[in-house]
C-alpha cells in the first residue's frame, strides 16, 4: 500500500506535494499496454489520479472522459498559463527538468486564457483556413515520393526515422515558406531543443534564428504562406508573439503527425484486420487512422491545466495551483463510454478526445489528416511487399511522458530498380 493510498483510505485529504510512491506519468506511455495502467489507476483512485511528473514534482492525471471535457472546457477554473502552477511559482523546476518544455510559459495561444487566448488563436485559425487543401495534398504526395526514393533501392528502412519523422516537418515547413535546407535545419534544432539537454539553450537560439530569418524575408516579400499571414496579422503584437505562434504550430503539428503516421503504419503492418489488398485485410487506411485516434492518439497525455481555486473533480480535492494532465488516451478508454466491451474500431466516430476539446482543441486536424493519410497511403503503395522486419512486440514506444509513437519501425520490402 502506498503512502497516498493509506492517507486516502484514512479519509485525510493530503496535499499533492506530500504524496509519495506515485505512478510516474511515463509509465502510461513506456509500457506494453497503457490500458492496463489506466485500469490500475482507476481502481485505486477513480477518474482523477495523482501521478509523478518527475521525482519530487507531482500532478493530477485526468483519466475520465467526462472529467477531461470538464477541465478542457472550463478555462476560468482550469488555467492554461504555467505561471498559475504552484511549482513554477516556487521555482522548483530544475533548468534541465524534462517537463519544462511542455509546462513553461510561451507567448502563444496554447499557454494563455480568456481574451488573450482568443486574440492569439484567431491568427492560427485564420492562417489554417487559407491553406489550399488540394495543393497541399499534391505537395505532400510529391514529398513522400521523394523521401521514399532515397531508400527504395535498399529494400529496407526505418519507417519512423527515414520517413514518418521527415515528411511532416518538411510538409509543415513548406506551408510556412521555408525551403528544404531551412526545414531540415529547423527539424534538427527542434530535436535538440526538446531533448532538453545541455545544448537546449543553443538549440532554442537556432530555432529563433531560423524563424526570424523567414519572417524577415516574408516581410520584405510577402507570399501566400503561413509566415506571411502571421507576420502581417494585427492580433500578433511584436516578434515574440509571431515567433512563438509559429513555434506552436510547427511543433504541435509535427509531433502529432509523426506519431499518427507511425502508429497507423505499425497497425497496418501488424494487425490482420488492416492492410487492404496488401494482405487481404478487410479494413483500410481511413479505418486505421480512426482507430489510432481512439486507441493510441498522437498525444497520450496533454499538458496542462492549473487549478485557479480549490475544486472537487472526480472525487479528488484539487488545490489551487495544482497541475492537471489531460489523459487523452485514458479518456478514450474510459469504460463508462464503451457500452459493448472493446469498441476500438469505431469507424467514422469522431467523439474521441485525440485532439482535446474546448477553446484549446487542436486547430490543425484537417492539415494533419491530409499529411498522415497521404504519407501512409504512399508508403504502402510504393513499397512493394513491405513487411515488419521485427516481431510486433519488439516495436518499442518513443521515450516520452506525453506521446506514444513507435521509436522505430524497421521494415523490409522489394528493392526498387535503380534508374
Amino acid at each position: 500500500m502506498t503512502a497516498a493510498t493509506s492517507r486516502r483510505e484514512a479519509g485525510t485529504p493530503a496535499s499533492l506535494d506530500d504524496m509519495t510512491g506515485l505512478t510516474p506519468l511515463v509509465a502510461t506511455t513506456m509500457c506494453p499496454e497503457p490500458r492496463h495502467v489506466f485500469q490500475k489507476l482507476r481502481e485505486e483512485y477513480g477518474p482523477v489520479a495523482p501521478i509523478e511528473l518527475e521525482p519530487g514534482i507531482n500532478a493530477w492525471l485526468v483519466l475520465g472522459y467526462h472529467e477531461v471535457l470538464t477541465v478542457a472546457r472550463q478555462e476560468q477554473t482550469y488555467s492554461c498559463d504555467p505561471t498559475d502552477w504552484s511549482v513554477y511559482q516556487a521555482g522548483r523546476l530544475a533548468p534541465d527538468s524534462p517537463v519544462r518544455p511542455m509546462m513553461s510559459p510561451y507567448n502563444n495561444a496554447f499557454f494563455t486564457n480568456g481574451e488573450r487566448h482568443r486574440r492569439l488563436r484567431a491568427p492560427i485559425d485564420g492562417g489554417i483556413a487559407t491553406i489550399d487543401q488540394r495543393q497541399m495534398r499534391r505537395a505532400v504526395a510529391a514529398l513522400c515520393t521523394e523521401v521514399i526514393a532515397g531508400f527504395a533501392a535498399r529494400g529496407e528502412a526505418d519507417l519512423v526515422a527515414d520517413y514518418a519523422a521527415v515528411v511532416p516537418m518538411l510538409a509543415i515547413a513548406d506551408t510556412f515558406g521555408l525551403d528544404a535546407v531551412q526545414g531540415r535545419a529547423l527539424y534538427l534544432a527542434l530535436q535538440q531543443l526538446y531533448a532538453w539537454q545541455a545544448d537546449a539553450a543553443a538549440a532554442h537560439r537556432r530555432v529563433m534564428e531560423i524563424l526570424a530569418e523567414v519572417v524577415a524575408a516574408r516581410r520584405a516579400t510577402p507570399t501566400k504562406d503561413l509566415t506571411s499571414f502571421l507576420a502581417a496579422h494585427p492580433n500578433l503584437r511584436g516578434d515574440a508573439e509571431i515567433y512563438d505562434t509559429m513555434l506552436l504550430l510547427i511543433v504541435a503539428s509535427n509531433e502529432n503527425t509523426v506519431n499518427w503516421i507511425g502508429q497507423t503504419l505499425r497497425l497496418m503492418l501488424t494487425d490482420e484486420r488492416f492492410g487492404g489488398r496488401l494482405r487481404g485485410g478487410r479494413l483500410g487506411v481511413d479505418d486505421a487512422l480512426d482507430e489510432v485516434l481512439w486507441r493510441d492518439p498522437p498525444f497520450t497525455n496533454a499538458a496542462a491545466r492549473y487549478a485557479m481555486s480549490d475544486v472537487e473533480l472526480g472525487g479528488q480535492l484539487i488545490r489551487r495551483g495544482d497541475a492537471l494532465i489531460l489523459g487523452l488516451a485514458a479518456a478514450n478508454a474510459d469504460p463508462r463510454i464503451h457500452t459493448a466491451g472493446e469498441t476500438w474500431s469505431e469507424v467514422g466516430n469522431r467523439a474521441h478526445l485525440a485532439w482535446s476539446a474546448g477553446p484549446h482543441a487542436c486547430p490543425a486536424t484537417i492539415p494533419a489528416w491530409l499529411i498522415a493519410r497521404t504519407a501512409v497511403e504512399t508508403a504502402l503503395h510504393q513499397l512493394s511487399g513491405v513487411r515488419l522486419a521485427v516481431a510486433p512486440e519488439e516495436v518499442a514506444p518513443v521515450a516520452s511522458s506525453w506521446t506514444r509513437g513507435p521509436a522505430s519501425l524497421p521494415v523490409r520490402f522489394t528493392p526498387a530498380d535503380q534508374p
